[in-house]
């Protein structure tokens, strides 16, 4: 084959089209070929928004959404109108980020990297017994799509920079006792209404639908009549609760770990003290003449706690009878710490002591001996800890030998399985939406659904459900999205029509019987000819008042009514009907101190206040904004 394309590419036609070709890339450059579309989804003042970076924003939303919502997402995310609405929601957050992060690098806002380091050293999540773990904080960070730890760090410095500048704004906000009077007095408000209630099914049976219309309405509205796509899979998981069944433990593995981490199972010795502080002052000679003469007042009898609460520059401690509670070995001043644990009974009062902070007289006054637990007393703890952190080493080992495995024999998880003894399951239907464990994670549910498990067929990468549990999959069965016939829909849609349509027609009559009201006319009989009447509610509440929300609402929006001018409006309630509405008067409401108010008023007030900042960052900013779609996730 290659001879064959060595003996063509001799002809003259092969030359000059392969000499063309040259000449292309030498003036336009080869990275024109790659580079020269422009996916960015938009620009704010120059720096652009990359796909890439939609695509993480809009799958990390969606995730949450799913959580948060589960079925009632996955009904939403059907609807094309609500989906736009949601990616162009994600690209509004984007902006207002890429605005954040320039205004910081105006005001030189920066986050040390010994603060970085530490805040990574310190995340629980990265941590094994409480000890940061390097090995783990790869594994998690890789699991993120961090594949270097600079751009972990990257990513948390921007977060860091971001959050420091917030805070500082929505940190100065702060409520004032006039606001929070005003506020319970508009929340305690009460009005007096009256309302008539329009049902609109009363109007369905002079409405007629045709063929054609409700043909229409499907042609429309496919997307509200599909059946979601599902996916079953097979699969098989390593666990750490399994792998740790199978370690077996030596006594002298048991005895060692006893014995370096005996400092889990010791109780240090502890003393309870008490002291007076003489601070130095400008004559340190006076101050220690002072401690001496209490030290004999002591000595000679004399109540300590009453001397200390007196004379002891420590207040704090004076006031509790210089009581500073129980201290452990190398905590305080070395001098101090010294005369603590010279101290041989309780009772017992040291000599004067000198520190950096003055002159100490001490109190010994409770006691707790050292105490260590037996290798007998722990041993349980110690043999269920050491598998746990063995299986936790194996369980990485063996994720690395699963990849390996499920990449090189993609056609089946036979060899992967076997490599740990696993049993190849088949999962119930899986929905994008909730789904039972271990499908109840959304990174989980996305792979399940990605195209190399649905359309290629081959096993998925190993992903991780949890710290201690990891799943390799492949297609069993697929069912696509599909629309349902209009013969299966047809009687869902005529009731839809018919809903719509009278709902229409109830607006009608609505809007003219409220023209008709606020014109001073007596609306009885026509209400009464569509079988309504007004009923009276006085004193109406904003919460609680047990009416229909929509109604509610409105009573409180509409302005107080005055000689001259009917306060009335109409009302759709939420359950499809109706009503017209009139505000008769307004009852004042009464101020009330509320302990968590202030803080609740200030948490409305940052917010409002970073709303504001970002749209004053707006203003002259040049924003381009791009026509965005779903992405489509790869794996």
């Amino acid at each position: 084959m290659l001879e064959n394309i060595r003996e063509s590419s001799q002809g003259l036609t092969a030359k000059i089209i392969l000499g063309f070709i040259i000449l292309t890339f030498a003036v336009a450059g080869i990275g024109s070929y790659s580079n020269s579309v422009d996916t960015s989804v938009a620009d704010v003042n120059g720096d652009k928004i990359s796909q890439d970076e939609f695509n993480k924003a809009y799958q990390a939303q969606r995730n949450r959404m799913a959580q948060q919502f589960g079925e009632m997402f996955e009904t939403l995310s059907a609807d094309p109108s609500y989906m736009s609405n949601f990616r162009n929601g994600v690209v509004d957050n984007l902006i207002n980020q890429k605005l954040i992060d320039q205004n910081s690098e105006a005001l030189a806002i920066r986050v040390a990297d010994q603060r970085i380091k530490s805040t990574i050293q310190n995340m629980a999540e990265f941590q094994i017994d409480g000890v940061f773990d390097n090995n783990r904080y790869l594994a998690m960070i890789n699991q993120a799509g961090f594949y270097q730890s600079a751009d972990f760090r990257d990513y948390l410095r921007t977060e860091m920079t971001r959050r420091q500048l917030t805070q500082a704004l929505v940190a100065s906000e702060f409520s004032l006792p006039y606001q929070e009077d005003m506020f319970t007095a508009l929340q305690n408000q009460q009005r007096d209404i009256r309302f008539a209630t329009i049902n609109a099914e009363q109007f369905k049976a002079s409405i007629e639908l045709s063929d054609e219309e409700v043909n229409d309405y499907y042609l429309a509205n496919k997307s509200r009549f599909e059946n979601q796509e599902q996916v079953k899979v097979n699969y098989i998981t390593l666990d750490v609760d399994t792998i740790a069944n199978t370690v077996t433990l030596t006594d002298a593995d048991v005895d060692d770990y006893y014995k370096n981490n005996i400092s889990q199972y010791r109780d240090e010795e502890q003393r309870r003290v008490a002291h007076i502080l003489i601070e130095f002052g400008d004559d340190e000679a006076k101050a220690k003449v002072e401690t001496e003469t209490l030290l004999a007042k002591i000595n000679a009898g004399e109540d300590f706690a009453e001397l200390a609460k007196e004379h002891s520059a420590d207040t704090f401690s004076g006031e509790n009878g210089g009581d500073l509670d129980w201290i452990d070995a190398g905590v305080m001043d070395t001098a101090f710490d010294d005369a603590v644990f010279a101290l041989s009974g309780i009772g017992s009062v040291s000599d004067v002591v000198k520190t950096d902070f003055g002159f100490h007289i001490i109190k010994l006054t409770d006691y707790k001996a050292e105490k260590v637990q037996s290798l007998a007393e722990v041993r349980d703890n110690i043999v269920s800890k050491v598998k746990n952190e063995k299986a936790q080493d194996k369980f990485f080992e063996l994720q690395q030998e699963v990849a390996r495995l499920s990449f090189e024999f993609p056609d089946s998880l036979y060899d992967a399985a076997g490599a740990i003894n696993a049993t190849i399951k088949t999962s119930d239907w899986l929905t994008r939406g909730v789904n039972n464990t271990p499908f109840d994670v959304s990174n989980v549910v996305d792979v399940a659904f990605s195209d190399i498990v649905v359309y290629e067929q081959l096993n998925s990468d190993i992903v991780d459900v949890s710290d201690s549990l990891a799943i390799v999959m492949r297609l069993n069965e697929y069912q696509a999205a599909s629309v349902k016939p209009l013969a299966e829909v047809s009687a869902q849609i005529e009731n839809i029509l018919l809903a719509k349509k009278a709902s229409e027609k109830a607006q009608t009559v609505a809007d003219e019987l409220l023209v008709a009201f606020k014109s001073g006319s007596d609306i009885t009989e026509q209400l009464a000819e569509i079988g309504a009447s007004m009923e009276v509610k006085a004193a109406v509440a904003r919460v609680g008042s047990g009416l229909d929300a929509s109604l509610a609402r409105e009573a409180f929006k509409l302005p107080r009514p005055s000689e001259n001018v009917v306060s009335a409006t109409t009302v759709n309630l939420s359950n499809g009907n109706l009503a017209l509405l009139e505000v008769q008067a307004v009852n004042e409401g009464t101020a009330v101190n509320s302990p968590n108010l202030s803080q609740q008023l200030t948490q409305q007030l940052a917010q409002a206040a970073y709303l504001s900042y970002v749209e004053s960052l707006k203003v002259g900013a040049e924003i381009v904004r791009k026509q965005v779609q779903a992405p489509t996730t790869q794996y």
